[in-house]
């Protein structure tokens, strides 16, 4: 070994603290950069590669077939801004009937389907939305039938689908399963089988596919709409998506991540920066005798910096190796939230995030060491070996008088006026502590947040629950939605209120009860204690323009207390008005004040939307109505629960035993609400929180401890003095602890409205990731008391960090401590 290898394998085994300090620092940065680095992938890779790979449509566009021919439409594939254009295809929109062996329910043992788009297309691989076969094969004559994989509950190969309520019955055989990145159906038919599939024998609509010169952006997806409209006659055409709303949905879960993930790595990268200059610099300073000594024994300004650089590299690139480890453990169960997005069989760490994130780390700590080494390159020797580790003279003079004015004991004072000996040392402590006390705001408000925006998706503030029948054809407002995007079967969400029902069935198994409807109410009303309640009847119904079915919830009686929290707007009054979640006015291109037409079993329902709701059920698709809105469609709709809250002072549990003793001729029960709320999604982001929150604030503890260190070895021989003139090992301890109790106080006071900013900027930023936005009480979730013992926790980490060179400097003897140069 050289020379230079040994002074730098010396400076690692004696230094360390230091070393280990440095090892965590990196531990931590690579941690969350292979995190963050792995879900900004996984947030667009997917979908962008399925896109590129079927050549997916930017624009797909509806058109009413009453008002617009083929030819007509064909020609507007020239439409200025058009690259390239599929179609016209023919469209209907139908519920199927399909039978399921084992279940109940519905004609002849089987169960009604979920209303869904069927397009006529001759083959899957067109110009524009090429379509993947994930099973069996693309229908090739009348009488058969092609699902989009997961669009329906039950998609299986062989399956027939019958349509009862069209003219003469038709019957399908479903004969493949597909995939479309653009979502542009949820069935495909040959085209000779749209005629049958609607009432009048006729297509109900058409639909074109482009692809245009440049839709990078909301703005020039809209341009390319208003490019074909303007070519077809006038109001031909009945709806639009675009390819970002249809992105957006797909990266929703991974991209909930990213924002929180990237804070953390950002804290971390600073905090990097910061710890590994001040370990450097520190360790100069503590070392200028030895340096002085390399120096006279002939070793270059060059080498010098190249030995102090290679002290910081050795735990730094061990620190990366784990970091590196810990990031492949840590983003395997957010992976895992993606990896049936495209049927694909999972998705791993790519290798470039791996090499971005080592060599992006080593060499930070290059660059930071080389920096803060450089003054030892630039040492004279003879300066050097003369200063050796004193500090400058005078400096901290005037505190240590005034500290010994102060009304404390002698240790207490002397440790006060500590900081302002090595003033440059504490600075360096104090933003440790800072950035520990961000990091500990942020995750206690994040934390808060999430539980505030579970209990908001819940709409769990019932005392009592009445189940009166499971969800006809949709998912009410916690139950289980069959579209569900991660593998807990939930949107990004949760088992709440409805989930509980023992009796809920597959969406579409309809189960029916002989209860009466006017006697249940009955049974409510007449019961002592009952304080308000509402009642919820939901269906499904289609908005042209938009893949797929909304689900629909109809309220009777008043629902504003029911926990359903509003982003915008207000809660609806009467008749005719909804309240939408934020990606049903995303994928509907409304906003709050704008009509929106539904389309319920055959009916058009028109519906003017006074308010923006937070709702993630069924991916945000949701419009929450009176139920006279569906009057017309469905006169017959039956209220599924009844949700009530008792009077003040009422014992819930008896209230709900008197009500069962009446419900129960009935047929029907009651059970206490509030059953709570889980995420899987959730557990993670706060499991990712705690652990790297914890790293975080072990880094700032072991950079105060480092530079407590620095310092302390620096004051061995005061210690010997003070020791000889009577100090004890406990009076040590309290000079060494509140040499950091300023940098403490002065470091919470100032991380935690850092902090605080910090949660208010990206809390919106990751409910935008999520296509969501979020209520002020969501936001807003610090509370006075709780900012005054976050503040204190700076002045713990400080406290935390100091505690062990404190025990050091108590065990040392004055003898030892008197010798030490």
């Amino acid at each position: 070994m050289s020379v230079l290898g040994r002074v730098v394998r010396s400076g690692v085994g004696r230094r360390r603290v230091q070393t280990l300090v440095i090892g965590l620092t990196m531990t931590m940065a690579v941690t969350a950069a292979v995190l963050g680095g792995s879900l900004l992938v996984a947030s667009s890779a997917p979908f962008d590669h399925a896109f590129a790979r079927e050549h997916g449509a930017h624009l797909s566009v509806q058109f009413d077939a009453r008002r617009a021919s083929a030819a007509r439409l064909s020609a507007s594939a020239d439409a200025p801004g058009v690259a390239e254009a599929s179609g016209p295809f023919g469209t209907a929109t139908v519920t199927p009937h399909t039978d399921i062996e084992g279940m109940g329910g519905g004609m002849d043992g089987g169960v009604d389907g979920m209303p869904m788009t069927v397009v006529g297309r001759a083959e899957p691989r067109t110009g524009v939305d090429r379509v993947a076969l994930t099973e069996g094969r693309w229908a090739e004559r009348p009488g058969e039938i092609v699902i989009s994989d997961g669009s329906q509950p039950f998609p299986s190969l062989g399956r027939r689908l019958t349509f009862p309520a069209l003219p003469g019955g038709p019957t399908l055989k479903v004969v493949g399963l597909a995939r479309s990145a653009s979502r542009t159906g949820d069935a495909w038919v040959v085209p000779a089988q749209i005629a049958a599939l609607t009432p009048n024998g006729r297509g109900a609509g058409y639909e074109m596919l482009y692809r245009l010169t440049t839709a990078d952006t909301a703005a020039q997806v809209a341009a390319g709409r208003r490019a074909v409209a303007a070519v077809v006659p006038a109001g031909a055409v009945s709806g639009a998506q675009s390819w970002l709303t249809v992105k957006k949905a797909a990266d929703r879960e991974t991209a909930l991540f990213v924002p929180f993930l990237l804070a953390f790595g950002v804290l971390g990268l600073v905090m990097s920066v910061l710890i590994v200059g001040n370990v450097v610099a520190g360790t100069v300073g503590a070392g200028l005798r030895r340096i002085g000594i390399l120096k006279a024994i002939g070793f270059t300004p060059h080498q010098v910096v190249r030995a102090y650089v290679g002290q910081a590299l050795v735990p730094a690139a061990i620190g990366t190796a784990l970091g590196v480890v810990a990031g492949h453990l840590a983003t395997v169960p957010v992976l895992s939230e993606t990896a049936d997005v495209y049927g694909t069989g999972g998705l791993a760490v790519a290798p470039w995030v791996d090499i971005a994130a080592v060599a992006g780390a080593l060499g930070l700590v290059a660059v930071t060491a080389w920096a803060a080494a450089w003054r030892a390159g630039r040492l004279r020797t003879v300066d050097a070996l003369a200063v050796g580790r004193t500090p400058s003279p005078g400096r901290g003079r005037r505190a240590g008088r005034v500290s010994a004015l102060l009304p404390f004991p002698r240790p207490v004072g002397l440790g006060l006026a500590r900081p302002f000996t090595r003033p440059a040392r504490s600075a360096a402590m104090g933003a440790a502590v800072v950035f520990g006390t961000v990091a500990v705001t942020f995750a206690v408000g994040l934390s808060s947040s999430l539980a505030e925006v579970m209990e908001a998706r819940a709409h769990d503030a019932a005392d009592v629950t009445v189940e009166v029948s499971g969800p006809q054809n949709s998912t009410a407002p916690g139950a289980k939605s069959q579209g569900a995007e991660n593998q807990d079967g939930e949107s990004p969400g949760a088992k709440t209120q409805g989930a509980k029902n023992p009796s809920a069935q597959a969406p579409g198994a309809a189960k029916k009860t002989e209860a009466d409807p006017a006697a249940i109410t009955a049974a409510i009303d007449s019961q002592p204690g009952t304080g308000k309640y509402y009642g919820i009847a939901t269906t499904q119904a289609t908005v042209s323009g938009v893949a797929g079915v909304i689900s629909v919830v109809a309220f009777t009686g008043d629902a504003s207390w029911g926990g359903y929290r509003m982003v915008s707007g207000r809660w609806i009054e009467g008749s005719g008005e909804a309240v939408v979640p934020t990606p049903c006015l995303t994928a509907t291109d409304t906003r709050v004040g704008d009509t929106v037409t539904l389309n319920d079993h055959g009916t058009t329902v028109t519906v003017r939307i006074v308010g923006e709701v937070l709702d993630t059920h069924n991916q945000g698709m949701m419009v929450f109505t009176d139920r006279a809105t569906l009057a017309a469609a469905e006169p017959d709709l039956q209220v599924e629960s009844h949700y009530i809250a008792v009077k003040a002072g009422t014992d819930v549990a008896a209230y709900t035993d008197r009500l069962n003793a009446v419900l129960r001729p009935l047929g029907v029960t009651a059970e206490n609400g509030r059953v709570g709320n889980n995420s899987g999604t959730v557990a993670v982001l706060n499991s990712l929180t705690a652990v790297l929150t914890l790293m975080l604030v072990a880094v700032a503890g072991l950079g105060v401890l480092n530079g407590v260190v620095l310092d302390t070895r620096e004051r061995v021989r005061d210690l010997g003095i003070h020791k000889a003139l009577g100090m004890t090992p406990r009076q040590t301890v309290v000079m060494v602890v509140t040499s950091v109790v300023m940098t403490g106080l002065v470091g919470g006071a100032v991380g935690v409205p850092l902090g605080v900013a910090l949660h208010d900027w990206i809390m919106p930023a990751m409910g935008h990731s999520a296509g969501l936005n979020l209520p002020e009480s969501v936001i807003a979730v610090y509370r006075t008391p709780e900012l005054v013992l976050l503040a204190l926790g700076g002045l713990l980490i400080a406290v935390l960090g100091a505690l062990l060179p404190a025990g050091w400097a108590a065990r040392t003897r004055s003898a030892v401590a008197l010798r030490t140069e």
